[in-house]
C-alpha cells in the first residue's frame, strides 16, 4: 500500500487506518523502522500531532514500539481494532468470565514465581485498593492489584493480554461498585489471594482468586439470563 493524503473529518482515525494498513499488508514488517513523524505528516497531508496521536494509539495496543531517540518500529502485524471494538461492547458478565480465567492462572503462577519485591508491591496495591472509596478510584485500584498479580506470574503473554484488558476491567469494577445489587469481593478475599501467593501455595492461590470473581459472576450471569428470557 502507498500512503496517500487522508480525507477531512476524523483525521487521527484516518491516519491510524493508513498506518495499520501498512503493517497489515506487509509493507512495514515486524522489526522495521517506520518513517518519521514529519515524513508521514507530509505524505498524509496532516499535522504532525495527528500522526503522533495515531502512533501513540498503535503503540498502546502493541502494534508499534516507540523507542525514544531511535524511532518507531513495528512490533506486531496483528490488527487489534476488531478485538478492541468487541471488548468495548462486552457485557459485565463477559468481562468477569475472562477475568476469572486470567486471575486463576495468574495467581497459581504467581505463587510459584513471585519474589519478595513482588510481595512488597502487592501489599501496596492491596492497601490502595482497600482504601479507595470513590467508584472510579476503586475501579482503577482494584484493576491495578489484579494486574500486579498477573505481573508476578512472569508470563509475558499473560501480562500483555491482561494489560490490554485492564482498562475494561477497571470500568467494569467501577460499574459494580455503583450497583449495590451486584456483590464485590471485599478485602478479606483479596487478602486470601495475597497470603496464598506469599505462602507459595499455588492451588490455594487459584482457589482464592476464583473466590474473588465467582460471587459477582454468578449474580451477573443471573441478570443476563433474566434479560434473555
Amino acid at each position: 500500500m502507498v500512503l496517500s493524503p487522508v480525507p477531512g473529518g476524523s483525521t487521527v482515525d484516518a491516519v491510524l487506518d493508513q498506518l495499520q494498513a501498512e503493517v497489515s499488508d506487509g509493507t512495514w514488517k515486524v522489526g522495521d523502522r517506520i518513517p518519521g513523524e514529519l515524513d508521514l505528516a507530509a505524505r498524509l497531508g496532516v499535522s504532525r500531532p495527528a500522526v503522533r496521536e495515531a502512533i501513540r494509539a498503535l503503540s498502546h495496543v502493541g502494534v508499534l514500539d516507540v523507542r525514544r531517540g531511535d524511532g518507531t518500529y513495528v512490533r506486531s502485524s496483528a490488527d487489534p481494532r476488531p478485538l478492541l471494538q468487541r471488548v468495548g461492547h462486552a457485557t459485565l458478565r463477559d468481562v468477569f468470565e475472562v477475568q476469572l480465567a486470567y486471575d486463576v492462572q495468574a495467581a497459581r503462577l504467581a505463587a510459584l514465581r513471585r519474589t519478595d519485591a513482588d510481595l512488597d508491591r502487592l501489599e501496596v496495591l492491596l492497601a490502595a485498593r482497600d482504601a479507595a472509596c470513590e467508584a472510579a478510584e476503586f475501579g482503577e485500584a482494584d484493576a491495578r492489584f489484579h494486574l500486579g498479580v498477573v505481573e508476578a506470574a512472569r508470563n509475558p503473554v499473560l501480562v500483555e493480554a491482561c494489560r490490554f484488558f485492564v482498562r475494561r476491567l477497571g470500568d467494569s469494577l467501577r460499574a459494580v461498585r455503583l450497583d449495590h445489587e451486584v456483590p464485590e469481593a471485599g478485602p478479606a478475599k483479596h487478602r486470601a489471594v495475597l497470603d496464598a501467593i506469599a505462602a507459595r501455595d499455588a492451588d490455594g492461590a487459584a482457589v482464592a482468586a476464583a473466590a474473588v470473581i465467582e460471587p459477582t459472576l454468578a449474580v451477573l450471569a443471573g441478570l443476563v439470563g433474566q434479560d434473555e428470557r
